[in-house]
């Protein structure tokens, strides 16, 4: 039995906006039937930061865009903060349409993390966002995202804020892959408890800080 990915998917001739019009029309794995669009990365061509999260959320399938949500708004003032325009980043996610689950009560539908199966599914356009894009530095927010990147041995808990070369076995088809620096989700900054959220937001930062001196050299 042949199993469908986003490989299956991908255009023959590559830029962004092709790969974005691509996109739209995947169904490399089953969270398409439920979502209401593919949000693909938006950023600058020539996006020195790479940003990955792990898929978007209940806002950016509204919108189709990346991180327009709450953890967006932090993001981009955590990026400040750190020194980094984000407005010259690139963002984009891991999976690249939104799996829920819909509450008993109330119309927000409620965020259900990816499986590994859906992640290694739409991984080729992330490489392909990367291969094109060829960026200085690719940022992971949260687990899913660096796992998606560097493999399923890396753990956040150890690795977190440290420069780390992409694998080779993970890179694939990515020629000269860039450095690769995790952090945690700002969502999950949000979902901290009233007093662990100000440590949790400064620890982002100083990972944003590695980035943001790694960037300009």
């Amino acid at each position: 039995m042949t199993t469908t990915t986003a490989a299956d998917f991908l255009p023959a001739d590559r830029d962004i906006d092709s790969l974005r019009s691509a996109a739209a029309s995947c169904q490399g794995c089953g969270l398409y039937r439920h979502a209401t669009q593919t949000v693909f990365g938006d950023g600058p061509d020539d996006a020195k930061l790479l940003v990955v999260g792990e898929q978007p959320g209940d806002k950016e399938d509204t919108a189709g865009e990346p991180f327009v949500g709450p953890a967006g708004s932090l993001l981009g003032r955590a990026l400040t903060e750190a020194g980094i325009d984000r407005r010259e980043a690139y963002v984009t996610n891991a999976v690249k349409h939104f799996k829920f689950v819909l509450p008993e009560r109330g119309k927000r539908r409620i965020h259900q993390k990816p499986s590994r199966t859906e992640v290694v599914a739409c991984r080729p356009w992330l490489v392909a966002e990367v291969s094109t894009l060829r960026p200085d530095l690719v940022l992971c927010l949260g687990a899913t995202a660096a796992q998606a990147v560097l493999g399923t041995s890396f753990r956040i808990t150890r690795q977190r804020g440290q420069l780390l070369e992409w694998d080779s076995d993970e890179a694939g088809e990515i020629a000269d892959p860039p450095a690769v620096l995790a952090t945690t989700h700002p969502a999950s900054v949000l979902r901290a408890r009233d007093e662990d959220r100000k440590r949790a937001y400064a620890d982002l930062v100083d990972d944003l800080r590695v980035a943001a001196q790694a960037l300009t050299g």
